[in-house]
């Protein structure tokens, strides 16, 4: 952005110096005209006419010079201006696709706690199981299979697979 402002001040002085020109070309031209139609032979005026006709050209090529100059300066920022805007666009995208991760990432970490406390829970029916043969008691325990089909059959539904494909 910083040098789009600077291209853009360039560019309004080199267009305060091409009106600068055209000015001092038309007075030339204007002064040209003056002496051309004067009448007279003299050599002062031959002089000065043949300056201020080299000073017209090299005016003119000036001018022309400037305006190469100003188009390709217009096109450079409207080049900046396209990669600043397809840069942000990428931008964009990416955050999106980081999102969409950190959603997954999430949804991952809540299923593998869960499995963990499944397998947690697993073990402490097995270690109570184990205490109760021992005791002699004859309360039914659940098995490990009813436990863990019904957690899993009520846990949240799986995310879709998304393949992310970078261009």
């Amino acid at each position: 952005e910083v040098q789009v402002e600077e291209l853009q001040r360039l560019l309004a002085g080199m267009e305060k110096e091409h009106r600068s020109l055209l000015l001092k070309m038309k007075e030339g031209e204007a002064e040209l005209a003056r002496l051309r139609s004067v009448e007279g032979d003299k050599l002062a005026e031959q002089d000065r006419s043949a300056r201020l006709e080299k000073e017209v050209a090299m005016l003119r090529e000036k001018i022309h010079h400037l305006d190469d100059m100003l188009k390709s300066q217009q096109r450079k920022v409207r080049q900046m201006i396209e990669q600043l805007q397809n840069s942000k666009t990428v931008i964009q995208a990416k955050d999106a696709v980081i999102q969409e991760l950190k959603e997954r990432v999430a949804y991952l970490e809540a299923e593998v706690g869960l499995s963990g406390n499944l397998e947690m829970h697993d073990r402490i029916e097995h270690l109570i199981e184990k205490q109760v043969s021992r005791g002699g008691h004859s309360s039914r325990a659940r098995s490990k299979s009813e436990y863990v089909s019904s957690k899993r059959l009520t846990g949240p539904k799986p995310l879709p697979l998304i393949r992310v494909v970078e261009t």
